[in-house]
């Protein structure tokens, strides 16, 4: 029997990646983004193994309804998110700060619980894209790295709620990847983007995709519980010292 993966946000990045991949080893695949453009692109490339919803994250009532249109499903990718820039939380615009956290925890939760009684009948498996922003903090990074490692701890809890289910669930932790990502968190500054990543060898949208395939596609015995890649020239900062005075 064919599966069915209901992957958010694939208008770009890791979605649109995974999106490609699924398609491509034979799963039926409802991908949601927002804008209808690059889901119709998406869908005239992909063809019948893609069934696009366009979705908007902080919208409960359509997240309910695409996910009772949807039905049983074998996977859910909770991989939709979005970043404000990167300054401190009393300089930041709450408004932006506000559609993060509608976005990357109360939306997946929303139709988290809305898919969930499908995913137990299938015993199918939940993988949630959380960040290395959910263990390591940074200047600028409160509500963003709040909301990623609310996904994390969401992700090891729900193992425990579904224990004895059948049902697998992952955190995937990614460290630095070039993506459009970067982009959108910085209103459409292409220069800052490409800056950021310059002469690195940033991770690519399709390093993730195909660890969501592997892990999706593991022995049913077998859960990977956190999975935390990064580029090997990427690695930790350290504490900062204020010395005052100086």
């Amino acid at each position: 029997m064919t599966k069915t993966a209901f992957i958010t946000g694939i208008t770009a990045g890791f979605g649109q990646a995974a999106a490609r991949l699924f398609v491509r080893d034979g799963w039926s695949v409802i991908g949601t983004g927002r804008r209808q453009d690059r889901l119709d692109a998406l869908a005239a490339e992909l063809g019948g193994g893609l069934r696009t919803t366009r979705l908007d994250m902080r919208d409960p009532d359509a997240l309910r309804r695409a996910a009772a249109e949807a039905g049983d499903v074998d996977l859910l990718v909770n991989n939709a998110g979005l970043a404000p820039p990167l300054e401190s939380l009393h300089e930041a615009d709450l408004g932006e700060l506000t559609n993060v956290i509608d976005t990357n925890v109360t939306g997946l939760v929303t139709l988290t619980h809305a898919l969930l009684p499908g995913i137990i009948r299938r015993k199918g498996a939940i993988i949630n894209l959380s960040s290395v922003s959910a263990t390591y903090p940074y200047r600028g990074g409160a509500v963003y790295g709040g909301t990623k490692a609310f996904v994390r701890q969401l992700s090891l809890d729900l193992r425990c709620d579904l224990h004895g289910t059948g049902v697998r669930v992952t955190s995937i932790e990614p460290g630095m990847a070039e993506t459009e990502f970067t982009v959108v968190r910085n209103h459409g500054d292409q220069a800052a983007s490409d800056a950021l990543y310059a002469d690195m060898n940033p991770m690519t949208a399709e390093d993730i995709a195909g660890m969501i395939h592997w892990i999706a596609t593991l022995p049913p015995h077998l859960n990977i519980n956190t999975i935390e890649p990064m580029p090997v020239n990427q690695s930790f900062a350290g504490f900062a010292v204020a010395r005052p005075g100086s």
